[in-house]
């Protein structure tokens, strides 16, 4: 019996360091989720110390689970326990705490603190990012794991809260993880009733369980959250359905110890004072002072002799396998380290220069699904993707594979869910292993938007293939015409947008995106033919600067004409008519303004040379293009919303033109401006 006692006791004190550090942390900041980790602290024990395979040592280990903290909100749980397990994760990275460059910043970043996989805070997309890891997993063992060697054999684990369930990602990722069949994703769901406006009874009255079991789930309810053992065990019972996902419902008390504030909103986000946090000692028995965990307690916690073993065993069979199969172990390395074949570079300058050869007139979605039959098969890590628009996207090629229950592959079929698409691939990328890529129209972006805004805060090298790029889609109207989205994108750092104007920028950018593992790409297409430009061997070389000059003025230079799609078109034809009025213009494409910010002054200016007017031309708003053509510049675009009719008639409409074109120009060098 005491033997028994002791143990209870160990394994609750376990569960109160994680208490009483999380309070002290954000009782010291000033700031921060205190309920949350404090409520769910035995579920952690359950997992991290008695399930969870993992290596402190080496977080980035190709076999560890992967965990998710979905409700990042409670940060501090994931860093308590990152702390206690043994990560690079300091006393002192606790008590710095939401301070500015701490590795313990409010919501869990990934980059910042070892350990934690990815980004969470905007609820509900963590739950996706765990969907796309455990896709990730699938696939890597269908492609990699052999008889008697599962060298890609590990689970992904995610705390949810009632937040995240709310969410209508967690509908749209939940559902497709039931029909795929992801019997390695577990999903632990914290049931506590409270969110920050109170009892959620008024707000949020679902069957959770049934809404699980209609997805496929197998789903353990009832499940007391501050019942260790009882967690343990439902964990257990989840790893042993390997056909299905799970999650264990499981009861807790939010702010548990707090004696006055647990189970209240009022120990959800806000720190809970020193007079609260004196009594909760008392309550939960921790008379230690702040930040001190006694050394049997950290002890016991420590994971690294596990860890070291776990991956020296996990090392040991690898070199076996190695032995065997030599050359899918050096592919395994290759992707698990995110590196380029060696013959990446030369092969994708081939296909750029086949594709100059062959001048194609073909709209960019085609002259993308060229891109992607000729860097599938250069890239196997690639897995692509469309939200229910496959054939309109031209995702599509040769060779895919199909994601299902029953199969790995290399495309995922994602239905009418742009949102959990976009946060899937974020999944799929932060797992390692694979590249990324899915398709919707540029409209459509908008229901993903905050999906690739962590993509680019994260540095995921995740590529959105945008299609239907502007009003020539036509007779859809103005509910599917994209008018401000690529200016909106743009203005996102870290987001490179590309809107190439023939079937060579298209290839050069797709190019690019893959050799940019740490920058997230759209790709905006058109959905119309457009005319191949001609270029010669510099022209060929610059486009990946994202501006060059594409036609050089053949006299004293009078106006630059900056554009970008479809529109550098009408910039070259308007080229060659104002050549034969005597108006000597450059014609300066410029597909990626991210890539072309960032090329050196000189350059810069060698393209845009001072004193000379500009004028842009681009099928959507005018004002992110004020900052290169300045003031003295005109910017021919559209800031109204568009209309429903064939796409000859809109652009006649809304004054893109040739003529257009031709009239701004004259317009801007009758006033003698740009004279050299």
């Amino acid at each position: 019996m005491l033997q028994n006692q002791d143990i209870t006791i160990r394994q609750a004190d376990l569960a109160n360091a994680i208490r009483a550090l999380s309070m002290d942390a954000v009782q010291n900041a000033n700031s921060g989720h205190p309920g949350m980790p404090m409520g769910m602290a035995e579920i952690a024990v359950a997992l991290w110390h008695r399930h969870l395979k993992h290596n402190p040592a080496n977080p980035a280990w190709a076999n560890r689970d992967r965990f998710v903290l979905s409700n990042g909100h409670g940060s501090m749980l994931i860093y308590s326990l990152l702390h206690l397990t043994g990560y690079e994760i300091s006393i002192e990275d606790l008590r710095q705490f939401r301070r500015l460059h701490s590795k313990t910043p409010g919501h869990p970043e990934r980059g910042y603190t070892p350990g934690v996989e990815t980004t969470t805070g905007p609820l509900g997309q963590g739950i996706a990012n765990a969907v796309g890891m455990a896709i990730a997993e699938k696939t890597l063992a269908v492609r990699f794991n052999r008889p008697e060697y599962d060298i890609v054999d590990h689970h992904t684990y995610a705390f949810v809260g009632d937040g995240c369930l709310m969410e209508g990602i967690s509908h749209e990722a939940c559902s497709l993880a039931g029909t795929l069949g992801l019997g390695k994703l577990i999903v632990l769901y914290d049931d506590n009733g409270i969110s920050i406006d109170g009892h959620v009874e008024g707000w949020f009255s679902d069957d959770t369980p049934k809404r699980f079991e209609a997805y496929g789930w197998q789903v353990i309810p009832d499940i007391d959250g501050h019942d260790i053992d009882a967690v343990d065990r439902a964990i257990a019972e989840a790893k042993a359905d390997i056909s299905r996902p799970t999650i264990i419902c499981c009861k807790t008390v939010i702010g548990k110890g707090a004696p006055t504030k647990a189970g209240s909103h009022e120990s959800h986000g806000s720190p809970l004072g020193s007079e609260e946090i004196a009594h909760a000692r008392l309550e939960l028995n921790w008379q230690h002072a702040p930040f001190h965990v006694p050394t049997e307690i950290s002890e016991a916690w420590n994971a690294r002799a596990k860890g070291e073993q776990s991956q020296a065993d996990w090392s040991q069979q690898f070199e076996a396998y190695r032995s065997v199969y030599p050359n899918e172990a050096s592919e395994f390395e290759r992707r698990m380290a995110g590196k380029l074949p060696h013959d990446f570079d030369e092969k994708a300058r081939d296909f750029v220069a086949q594709t100059a050869e062959k001048a194609e007139n073909i709209a960019t979605r085609k002259a993308s699904q060229n891109a992607v039959q000729t860097f599938a098969g250069v890239l196997p890590e690639i897995i692509g993707g469309s939200a229910d628009l496959a054939s309109s996207n031209l995702t599509l090629w040769n060779g895919i594979e199909p994601v299902t229950a029953t199969a790995g592959g290399n495309y995922i079929y994602y239905g009418v869910r742009e949102f959990g698409m976009a946060a899937i691939m974020n999944g799929l990328v932060a797992h390692g292993g694979v590249r990324a890529f899915g398709g919707t129209y540029v409209m459509f972006s908008e229901y993903a938007r905050n999906a690739m805004r962590m993509a680019a805060l994260m540095k995921l090298g995740t590529i959105y293939v945008l299609t239907h790029d502007s009003i020539a889609l036509g007779q859809d109207g103005p509910t599917h015409q994209p008018i401000e989205q690529l200016a909106t994108l743009r203005l996102m750092p870290n987001m490179d947008v590309w809107r190439p104007c023939d079937s060579v920028e298209t290839a050069v950018a797709w190019q690019v995106a893959l050799e940019q593992a740490a920058t997230p790409t759209v790709l905006a297409l058109s959905r119309q033919n457009l005319s191949f430009q001609p270029r010669d061997n510099e022209q060929l070389a610059s486009i990946r600067k994202g501006g060059y000059i594409l036609r050089r003025e053949q006299g004293q230079l009078q106006a630059v004409i900056i554009a970008t799609g479809s529109e550098v078109g009408l910039a070259t034809e308007a080229y060659e008519i104002l050549a034969e009025q005597g108006v000597h213009v450059r014609v300066v494409s410029m597909p990626s303004t991210f890539a072309f910010d960032r090329q050196d002054r000189n350059y810069q200016q060698q393209v845009l040379p001072e004193g000379v007017p500009r004028i842009s031309v681009e099928a959507g708003v005018t004002d992110y293009w004020w900052k290169y053509v300045g003031l003295e510049g005109a910017c021919l675009g559209i800031d109204t919303f568009g209309e429903s009719a064939a796409p000859d008639v809109l652009f006649e409409h809304f004054k893109l033109t040739t003529a257009s074109v031709v009239n701004a120009v004259r317009e801007l060098t009758a006033h003698g401006a740009g004279e050299q």
